[in-house]
């Protein structure tokens, strides 16, 4: 009954749909309504409460985040729900030092610069846009592009530049005795290919990174560059999100997620040895169906996440 219940209410929307876009488009509220329904399709996995289950997986271990462009601490973006916040043990870059005081009651927090080797590199701080600072100079020849009206050209400019200490992200995290790194966020504006240089051999089994189609900063390394890098590594892309307006039909970055290569021996091997933590990972970032058929492919048994739906493909 249900089913034959939805079938009706499809083949109703497949009918009324062509008419409510007519409306839209004739009030220009056209590209609104899709990137609504967009943002809120991403998030169709969020009404899942997957607490328990990863509870009974990670065994009150943690999972060991490093979080590069921690501004307003971890996961501030919310990109994840909230409530999975407390699985992860957070290590938080922050090289501007007054927002890094921000961040002193956390446990990790580095108060420096990540580069593709040591060495100190001019920060371009914009005071009226903190979060858009980056160790690459804005570059006003193309805010129109980027549609930012020129009554916010202001917002864009360097307030003051600072010189701040830089350092790989592997020597960092072996300062700290950190032997291995679950979960990757790189967020910095442009310098996100400079940063994974300094890998070393850590494998995170999950990597959030922002892509710049069209960058808004000088010298950013094209976007081809970072993705080579990553499977160069040996990751996969298996999701992403575009963000930031663009005078192009395309967006003028996206948020990429990347997991290690499934198809070969390497990945494969990663992800066992990692099981718990990378199957908890999958799950708090809503990669539903995909799980299931990893766990399938590498014949992972567990019943209770077979069953669950995956709202985003429905």
């Amino acid at each position: 009954m249900k089913k034959k219940f939805l079938k009706i209410i499809r083949s109703f929307v497949k009918i009324i749909l062509p008419l409510i876009f007519k409306l839209l488009l004739a009030s220009k509220l056209n590209r609104r309504v899709i990137n609504y329904l967009s943002e809120k399709g991403y998030k169709s996995n969020e009404k899942h409460d997957l607490r328990k289950i990863i509870k009974n997986l990670l065994n009150d271990n943690k999972i060991f985040a490093l979080d590069v462009g921690a501004q307003g601490g971890f996961n501030s973006d919310n990109f994840f729900p909230n409530k999975y916040n407390s699985f992860f043990e957070d290590i938080l870059i922050e090289p501007i030092k007054e927002e890094a005081e921000k961040l002193k009651e956390k446990k990790y927090v580095i108060n420096k610069g990540l580069w593709s080797k040591k060495e100190k590199k001019k920060l371009y701080i914009l005071g009226n846009r903190l979060g858009s600072s980056s160790m690459y100079e804005p570059d006003p020849q193309t805010f129109e592009l980027h549609n930012i009206k020129t009554k916010d050209f202001e917002n864009y400019k360097v307030t003051r530049i600072t010189e701040v200490e830089c350092d790989t992200l592997a020597n960092q995290l072996s300062k700290l005795e950190i032997k291995t790194l679950d979960y990757l966020k790189i967020d910095t504006q442009g310098a996100e290919l400079e940063i994974l240089k300094g890998l070393g051999n850590y494998r995170p089994l999950l990597i959030k990174i922002e892509a710049h189609f069209f960058s808004m900063y000088k010298d950013v390394p094209s976007w081809n560059q970072l993705l080579n890098k990553l499977f160069e590594f040996n990751y996969v892309l298996i999701d992403w999100k575009g963000i930031g307006s663009h005078s192009t039909r395309i967006p003028a970055e996206a948020e990429m997620i990347f997991i290690p290569n499934f198809h070969d021996k390497i990945g494969k091997e990663l992800i066992k040895e990692n099981k718990e933590k990378f199957i908890s990972l999958m799950l708090i970032f809503g990669q539903l169906k995909l799980l299931q058929i990893l766990l399938k492919r590498l014949e992972i048994k567990n019943e209770e996440i077979n069953e669950l739906e995956d709202n985003y493909f429905n």
